[in-house]
């Protein structure tokens, strides 16, 4: 009997032992769950670099190189006014008035053909455009959009064989067209580009109570 009692007692503590250990097994695995493997993050896709513009080259300044002659001009300039408008070499009437542009070319420019050539140095270069009453001429260009500190770019020919003449506008006046304005037409002194339009009030086809004249000097690059 006593024999019986410890195989009982031993057998007793054994169970104990094995679910001690299986339970300090749950323990330590969290429960009957099984491990879940750790997630690795998914690395976000790459924002891919835009590539930049290259900025436009800036445009050459037509006043960096300049006639260093006269000329005679095909186009003529004024920032804000007119890009590139026709100069047409007119000569004078019989009575020694520079000639103007055929009236129905109200954009035009007419250059005293003849007379002082852009890049000259010395005397005036002439020119002149028509004013309309409706607005839409180059005279009316002008008298809206030119004043002292204006620029005239005068030129002729293309590429290798380009000439340019540069004036910055420094005088701008208006005048009675029965008075006129004394040595406007200088053939000598500082080189000036002048250019005259009509002005005031029209009386009749090419009959306008005054003159605006612009004068310009020759100018650098800016």
């Amino acid at each position: 009997m006593e024999e019986e009692r410890r195989r009982s007692e031993l057998a007793l503590v054994a169970g104990v032992v094995v679910l001690a250990v299986l339970c300090a097994g749950l323990l330590l695995r969290g429960g009957d769950e099984p491990e879940r493997p750790a997630a690795v993050p998914t690395p976000a896709a790459p924002t891919p670099t835009p590539t930049p513009t290259p900025a436009p080259a800036p445009a050459p300044d037509p006043c960096a190189r300049q006639a260093s002659a006269g000329f005679v001009p095909t186009t003529i300039s004024v920032p804000g006014v007119t890009r590139k408008a026709r100069v047409l070499a007119l000569p004078r009437d019989a009575a020694g008035v520079p000639g103007v542009p055929p009236v129905a070319d109200k954009l035009a420019f007419a250059w005293d053909r003849g007379g002082i050539e852009p890049g000259s140095a010395a005397g005036h270069v002439l020119l002149n455009t028509h004013t309309w009453p409706d607005g839409t001429a180059m005279g009316n260009k002008l008298l809206a959009g030119l004043d002292v500190g204006g620029r005239l770019v005068l030129a002729a020919g293309k590429g290798e064989t380009r000439r340019t003449a540069c004036y910055t506008v420094t005088e701008r006046t208006e005048v009675l067209a029965s008075a006129g304005f004394p040595g406007w037409d200088a053939a000598d002194g500082p080189p000036e580009v002048v250019i005259v339009v009509c002005s005031g009030k029209r009386l009749g086809p090419g009959n306008w109570t005054h003159r605006t004249l612009w004068f310009a000097s020759p100018a650098t690059a800016a």
